[in-house]
């Protein structure tokens, strides 16, 4: 009988995740994360270099580093065969790549709102598609437990924004997608969840934590501090785990009580 004692109902061991954007803020943490809780990560990202540059601090044998752009689907499923064929299979993928293209509304170029979309919207799709695929041949073969697939959105995709609406409503079709998915595959007993952050720290929260907008946002924050990306990595990787076994088709807001729903 398992020794309760030492049970870590979060741990990762013998499961392989694919995280994408994870060169460098949340997904890079959540990367690191996954390698503490025993399991192997495959980053990927558009960025060669910094794949090349983080490879040497994770375990040999642990991580796999693949330049991919996600809206490209040639690309996305070059991507899961490759981990496929490291690791064997795919046991988690999580959906955080992503950037900003901001602009006013009646001002923002087809080009802006096309190249956010393709990136968190589309690119989240062709991921869970591809990794979707292989999941349900494993659990068609009678794996009891294929895997499970976590979307990062953001709370912008549930309260709107102003100057991002390109960004707002991927996030949005973000949360819509996570329900879709987890009611399609919960046959398989694939489980499909997103998280949504407020504001951590990363490069892409610069202007806003910045001097001049620091104090108006921070005053929205009930706890009244940003997130690190470190303590953004945790909600996704208890979904990724048995801790979340029973959890799917749901939304954690991890945001600091920013916004707030029951």
């Amino acid at each position: 009988m398992e020794n309760i004692a030492n049970a870590n109902p979060m741990s990762l061991a013998g499961r392989t995740i694919i995280v994408t954007g994870a060169a460098q803020g949340i997904g890079r943490a959540i990367a690191n994360l996954v390698v503490a809780l025993d399991g192997n990560v495959v980053v990927a990202d558009m960025n060669a270099t910094a794949l090349a540059g983080i490879e040497s601090e994770f375990p040999k044998g642990r991580f796999l580093g693949v330049t991919a752009n996600v809206s490209d689907p040639t690309e996305v499923q070059a991507l899961v065969d490759r981990a496929v064929e490291t690791f064997g299979a795919v046991n988690g993928l999580v959906n955080n790549a992503g950037f900003t293209r901001p602009g006013m509304m009646d001002k923002l170029s087809l080009d802006q709102w096309n190249q956010v979309l393709s990136v968190h919207l589309t690119g989240a799709f062709l991921c869970s598609q591809a990794v979707g695929k292989h999941m349900i041949e494993r659990a068609k073969a009678g794996e009891a437990n294929p895997g499970a697939i976590v979307n990062v959105s953001s709370d912008a995709g549930v309260q709107g924004t102003i100057g991002q609406v390109n960004y707002a409503t991927a996030k949005a079709g973000v949360l819509g997608m996570t329900m879709s998915t987890a009611r399609e595959w919960a046959k398989y007993n694939i489980r499909a969840n997103c998280v949504a952050f407020g504001l951590v720290e990363t490069p892409m929260t610069e202007v806003i934590r910045s001097e001049r907008f620091a104090d108006t946002y921070l005053s929205r924050i009930p706890l009244g501090r940003w997130s690190s990306a470190e303590e953004a990595a945790k909600p996704v990787c208890f979904l990724l785990s048995d801790a979340a076994s029973f959890i799917t088709g749901q939304r954690i807001s991890a945001n600091g009580g920013m916004q707030m729903a029951c």
